[in-house]
């Protein structure tokens, strides 16, 4: 039986609690954003995030050393599936709305919209991308 090795990862949502002396609620955040002090952190585990596969590689202890091998997109990060796909439906919608979109054949524009929605489908249900192949 083959042996593979699997990295998975998640995140761990790191807060501070921290008074910051400004004018206005945004630059207090631009303040907040901008501190690189980190003292008196506190790791919230309870709200820690999905565990996702960030690498995978046929053999023993085989992470880094060997070829890399692809893995279905359901077990890649949901948030960063998401984020992928929304660049590609707003490419999609730019397109469509340029004064020439409109001279594309709807045929082509219906094949593109149903793919895009399948795909959308299977991300938020935790699923394979449905285009065999797919990369995640």
């Amino acid at each position: 039986m083959p042996l593979f090795t699997i990295e998975t990862t998640y995140h761990l949502p790191v807060r501070r609690q921290r008074t910051y002396d400004a004018e206005t609620l945004d630059q207090a955040c631009g303040l907040a954003i901008a501190d690189e002090g980190w003292d008196g952190n506190k790791s919230d585990v309870e709200t820690s995030g999905e565990t996702y596969v960030t690498g995978a590689w046929e053999g023993r202890d085989a992470a880094y050393v060997s070829r890399p091998l692809p893995f279905p997109s359901r077990f890649d990060e949901q948030v960063q599936r998401k984020a992928n796909h929304f660049e590609l439906l707003l490419g999609l919608l730019k397109i469509l709305a340029a004064p020439e979109g409109g001279s594309v054949g709807v045929e082509l524009w219906r094949r593109r919209a149903d793919a895009a929605i399948a795909k959308a489908e299977a991300i938020l249900a935790g699923e394979d991308d449905p285009i065999e192949g797919a990369a995640s």
